[in-house]
C-alpha cells in the first residue's frame, strides 16, 4: 500500500488544494491530509477549526483522511509510514521553493519520494492569502472555497473588514 501525505497550513482550504488532494487520491491508495499547526505565518484559523474544515471537505473520500501535526514533515511521514509527500505547483515562483523544500526534505529522509502536482489552470491564481484578503474586505469567495469553508470565514472574519490581515511571509 503507497500512503502519501499532503502537508499544508490550509488557513482556508481552498479548492487548489482540494484540485490537488482529490486528483493524488486517484494516485494512492491512501492520502493523509496533514494539517500543520504552526507555520512562521500568521494564521486566521486554530488548528482544530483547520482541521475540522478540511475534515468537512473531504467527509465524503473514503481515501482520505486529515491529521494534524508539528514538526517536520519527514517525521510525521515515518510516524503515519507515508512514502511519498504530495505538493501543488501553481505557477513558476512556487517551482523553485518546492525544489528547496524537496532537496532538504530529500537529504532529511531519502526514503521520502517528493511528488509535485500541476494545479488546475482555473486555480492558478488561488492561495489562502488571497482567499483571506478577499473575504476580510468582504468579497465573494464562493467561487474559491466550499460553502462551509465561506461561512467559516465569515464568522472569523465578522466586523474585520476596518482590520487588515497580515501578510504571510511564506507562500502557502
Amino acid at each position: 500500500m503507497v500512503r502519501a501525505i499532503f502537508p499544508g497550513t490550509f488557513d482556508p482550504i481552498h479548492y487548489g488544494h482540494i484540485d490537488i488532494a482529490v486528483r493524488a487520491a486517484r494516485l494512492f491508495d491512501e492520502l493523509v491530509i496533514a494539517v500543520y499547526d504552526k507555520p512562521l505565518k500568521s494564521l486566521l484559523f486554530l488548528p482544530k477549526e483547520r482541521i475540522a474544515l478540511v475534515e468537512q471537505t473531504f467527509q465524503d473520500h473514503p481515501k482520505i483522511r486529515v491529521i494534524g501535526y508539528s514538526g517536520l514533515t519527514v517525521n510525521i511521514c515515518r510516524q503515519i509510514e507515508a512514502q511519498v509527500i504530495v505538493r501543488g505547483l501553481r505557477v513558476f515562483s512556487d517551482f523553485e521553493f518546492e525544489f528547496r523544500m524537496a532537496l532538504a526534505n530529500h537529504r532529511l529522509a531519502p526514503d521520502i519520494e517528493i511528488v509535485a502536482l500541476i494545479t488546475d489552470e482555473e486555480h492558478t491564481f488561488l492561495s489562502s492569502n488571497t482567499v483571506r484578503e478577499i473575504a476580510s474586505l468582504d468579497g465573494d469567495v464562493s467561487s474559491m472555497v466550499p460553502s462551509h469553508v465561506e461561512k467559516a470565514l465569515k464568522l472569523k472574519l465578522g466586523g474585520m473588514s476596518d482590520r487588515q490581515i497580515p501578510p504571510n511571509a511564506l507562500r502557502d
